[in-house]
C-alpha cells in the first residue's frame, strides 16, 4: 500500500523521533473490572482529541491512550487522585499510569461489544505448524511465520512507551535526557515477546556544545570530574536503578549489573510487560540498528528470511535466549544478511558499498571505527535479483552447509568469504569494531551441529514429495523443518537415513578427526 511505502521509506532517525514524540502524548489505563470503549473515549476526550488508542490482556485490561496534544495529559493528571493509604503508603510518583474503576458498575449489565485486545506475544510453534500445513508454498510459509512473529504496531508503541516512562525519571535529574529503544525493537528483526533493550543518551546536552554563543566569554557548566566515562556511566546507572527500584510504579526485580563490560540496569516493567534492560548510549550499538533497519526496509524478502532462520535454529536448539557457546540471533542474522550480499545479483548491498552512497551528514567516525553510511533508502538502488523465498531458504542451507569455516570468515563490509585472522571456530567480522569477532563466542561442537542441521535441511528440502505428505497429513516444507529431527514419523527417518544421515555422521566424524589432527599439530607446534 501506499501508507506502507511511504512509512517504508522514513530513516531510521525519522522514525525514532517520530515515535519517540508520540510516546510522549501517550499513557497507560489499567481497568480492574468491567469497561465500556464509548463511554472511556467520551471520557478521555473531555481532555483532548484521542489520536488512537488499542486494548490489551495484562493482569487485567490495559488501554493505550495517544492524545493529539501532551497538554491532553497534564489535564488528565489534574483529574486523577491519589490512591488512599489504607493498606500501604504510597510513594507519591506521579506517572503517567493510571487505574481507571466505574463509580457506579450496577448500570453496566447492558450487552457491550466485546473489546479487540491487541495480542503481545506470539503463537506456540505447535500452532505455527498447523497454520504453515494449510499455505500453498513454502514462500507463503515463511511469510506467516513472518507476520505472526514481528512486531505489531501496537507492541512498539508499548516499548517506546516504556522507554519514555522511564526517561521521566531520568529527567529529574537529566533535564536534556533522552531514553531510546535500541536493537530488536527498532530494527525491524524485533520478535514479540523479546526484551527492550534502551539506553540513556546525554546527547543532546551535546549539542548545544557547537553552537558557541557570541561574546567575549568562554562559557560552560561547572560539572563533577571523574576519573573515566566508566564511572560516570556506573554511577549515573546506580542512581537510576535505585530511583526505578524505590519510586517507579510497576517496576520490579531491579538488578543494577555495573561491572560488566557493559553496565546496565535489569528490569521487568509491570504495566507493559517488557523485561527491560538499561544502559548508557553506545553509539556502536545505535549505528547496528540503523544498519540492519536498512537492510531490512530494503527488501521484503530480507525479513522473511532471518525470522525464519532464526525460528528454525531456536526449534533445533543452535540458538538460546541464556548466554553460552551457542551461536547468538546476532550472528545468525548476520550470516543471512552475508549469504544475501553473495547472491548472483546481491540481494542487499555490503556495507563498503553503503558507505559510498554516504552523504555529509552520514559522517560518523565513533572511538576511530568509521561508522558511516547512508542513511536515505531512496539513494540505494533496488536489487534486480528475483530469486523466491523458498529458492533462498534452499540456499541458505546449502550454503553454510558446505561453508569452509575452517579457512573463512564471513566479512558484510566486503561481502566476501576472507581469511579468518585467528583460529575461532566461527568468526564473523564486527561490521563497525573492525577487530572485533561477534562469534567468538560459538564453540566447535555448536558450529558442527549447525553445520549438521543445515544439511539435513537443505537434503529435506530437496527429497520433499509435497503432495505425497499432504495426502498423507504430514508436515511439510518449513512445517517440517520446525519439528525437531528426532521427533519426526519414522518412515521420514528410514527415508532419511539411507540419505544424508549417513553422510552427516561421516563428515561429523571427518571434521571432528580433522580437528584432533588440528590440535595434535598445535600441540607439537608449541
Amino acid at each position: 500500500t501506499d501508507a506502507e511505502l511511504s512509512t517504508r521509506m522514513k530513516t531510521f532517525a525519522e522514525v525514532q523521533t517520530e515515535r519517540l514524540d508520540q510516546a510522549e502524548r501517550t499513557v497507560l489505563i489499567k481497568f480492574p473490572s468491567k469497561l465500556n470503549e464509548k463511554k472511556l473515549l467520551q471520557y478521555l476526550s473531555s481532555h483532548g482529541n484521542v489520536r488512537s488508542h488499542f486494548f490489551f490482556e495484562n493482569r487485567g485490561i490495559n488501554a493505550l491512550i495517544e492524545f493529539s496534544e501532551k497538554s491532553s495529559i497534564a489535564s488528565l493528571q489534574d483529574a486523577v487522585g491519589i490512591p488512599s493509604a489504607s493498606e500501604h503508603h504510597v510513594v507519591p510518583f506521579k506517572s503517567r499510569l493510571f487505574t481507571f474503576t466505574l463509580k457506579n458498575p450496577v448500570s453496566q449489565h447492558v450487552e457491550e461489544t466485546p473489546l479487540h485486545l491487541s495480542p503481545q506475544s506470539h503463537i506456540p510453534v505447535k500452532d505455527l505448524i498447523q497454520k504453515l500445513c494449510l499455505a500453498d508454498s513454502i514462500s507463503s510459509q515463511m511469510c506467516i511465520l513472518l507476520n505472526e512473529y514481528q512486531l505489531t504496531e501496537e507492541n512498539i508503541k508499548l516499548r517506546f512507551l516504556a522507554c519514555s516512562l522511564v526517561r521521566d525519571f531520568t529527567r529529574a535529574y537529566f533535564p536534556d535526557s533522552t531514553v531510546k529503544p535500541f536493537g530488536s525493537s527498532v530494527n525491524t528483526f524485533g520478535k514479540l515477546g523479546s526484551d527492550v533493550d534502551m539506553f540513556l543518551d546525554f546527547r543532546d546536552t551535546g549539542k548545544h556544545a557547537t553552537k558557541m554563543p557570541k561574546g567575549p566569554f568562554e562559557m560552560e557548566y561547572q560539572m563533577k570530574r571523574l576519573p573515566s566515562e566508566r564511572l560516570a556511566t556506573q554511577r549515573i546507572l546506580s542512581v537510576i536503578g535505585d530511583c526505578l527500584d524505590n519510586f517507579g510504579p510497576g517496576c520490579a526485580n531491579v538488578q543494577k549489573i555495573l561491572n560488566a563490560r557493559c553496565p546496565l540496569v535489569k528490569f521487568f516493567h509491570q504495566p507493559t510487560g517488557f523485561e527491560c534492560d538499561l544502559s548508557v548510549s553506545n553509539s556502536i550499538a545505535i549505528r547496528s540498528s540503523e544498519l540492519l533497519y536498512i537492510y531490512g526496509c530494503l527488501d521484503s524478502r530480507v525479513r522473511a528470511l532471518v525470522f525464519t532462520i532464526r525460528c528454525w535454529a531456536r526449534v533445533h536448539g543452535l540458538t538460546n535466549s541464556a548466554p553460552g557457546t551457542w551461536i547468538t540471533n546476532f550472528s545468525l542474522t548476520m550470516m543471512v544478511m552475508f549469504f544475501l550480499q553473495r547472491r548472483s545479483p546481491p540481494i542487499i548491498p555490503t556495507l563498503d558499498q553503503l558507505k559510498e552512497l554516504a552523504g555529509e551528514k552520514d559522517k560518523h567516525i565513533i572511538g576511530g571505527y568509521d561508522c558511516s553510511f547512508v542513511s536515505d533508502l531512496r539513494k540505494i538502488k533496488p536489487t534486480k535479483n528475483t530469486e523466491t523465498l523458498d529458492v533462498l531458504l534452499g540456499e541458505f542451507f546449502e550454503y553454510f552447509g558446505n561453508f569452509d569455516f575452517r579457512k573463512n570468515s564471513i566479512n558484510l563490509r566486503k561481502g566476501k568469504e576472507v581469511n579468518k585472522p585467528e583460529s575461532s571456530p566461527l568468526y564473523i567480522w564486527n561490521p563497525f569494531e573492525q577487530d572485533l569477532n561477534i562469534s567468538k563466542n560459538v564453540n566447535q561442537p555448536q558450529l558442527e551441529k549447525f553445520i549438521a542441521m543445515a544439511r539435513e535441511s537443505a537434503w529435506m528440502l530437496q527429497k520433499e514429495d509435497k503432495t505425497q505428505q499432504m495426502i498423507d497429513k504430514e508436515p511439510w516444507g518449513l512445517a517440517a523443518l520446525l519439528i525437531p529431527f528426532g521427533k519426526s514419523s519414522s518412515r521420514r527417518m528410514k527415508n532419511r537415513m539411507k540419505g544424508i544421515g549417513s553422510e552427516t555422521i561421516r563428515s561429523l566424524l571427518d571434521s571432528l578427526k580433522l580437528n584432533n589432527a588440528n590440535s595434535q599439530q598445535k600441540a607439537v607446534g608449541k
